[in-house]
């Protein structure tokens, strides 16, 4: 009967990038996509947002998992991680992560604000991420998703405390119902976030509207 082991190996990982981090960098923004994204497509719904600011930079990591969304060929997506060898999935992921902000942020003023960003599938990511980041977020947007459940509770609390937390969904959306909304808003509540509910007319989907305000609030 066989055992299972693993090996850890060094790999290429790749994430995509608005803007350039430097002296003059004022705002960063890490944006964690959805099951079967990809950052390249994903990082284009700010672009203009980003245009717009020179002293922002937008960062869209790539889950290290691709696949074709339909079959044996045609369009790639990436997943974050899936339920077959899952704590690794998520160790690696961290471990990315935590060596891009190094990377990014390393090259920005010191104490520059960052907002981290998920979306759908990336909501669990990046709040896996940010309890063992090392920084603090300036704020942090869970968009068509909510937080982790299987995070440590105690470094939960220490991030979730004060944090100033967005919830935005879609009235339309059909994976997150109406009433788990409310039990992640009592949740991190709680939990003592700053909490703030956005919604829009639409589904499952990132909104151009929506980004633009999360922006204007941001320097306003």
């Amino acid at each position: 009967m066989s055992t299972e082991h693993h090996l850890v190996v060094p790999r290429t990982a790749r994430y995509h990038q608005l803007g350039t981090p430097s002296a003059a960098t004022r705002r960063v923004w890490f944006v964690c996509h959805g099951y079967g994204q990809l950052a390249a497509y994903f990082i284009r719904h700010f672009a203009a947002w980003a245009a717009a600011d020179p002293s922002l930079v937008v960062v869209a990591p790539e889950g290290l998992s691709r696949f074709y969304l339909h079959g044996h060929n045609g369009r790639v997506g990436a997943s974050w991680m899936t339920r077959d060898d899952r704590q690794h999935e998520i160790d690696d992921q961290i471990g990315f992560l935590n060596q891009l902000a190094g990377h990014v942020l390393g090259r920005c003023p010191a104490g520059v604000p960052v907002t981290v960003l998920g979306f759908s599938q990336g909501t669990a990511t990046a709040g896996r991420w940010l309890v063992q980041a090392p920084f603090r977020p300036a704020r942090l947007v869970l968009w068509a998703g909510t937080f982790p459940p299987d995070t440590d509770p105690e470094a939960t609390g220490q991030l979730v405390r004060g944090l100033p937390i967005t919830l935005v969904v879609g009235n339309h959306d059909e994976y997150l119902t109406p009433a788990a909304v409310a039990q992640q808003q009592a949740h991190l509540q709680q939990l003592g976030a700053l909490l703030a509910v956005r919604t829009f007319d639409g589904g499952h989907a990132l909104n151009q509207e929506i980004i633009a305000q999360l922006g204007q609030a941001e320097v306003s």
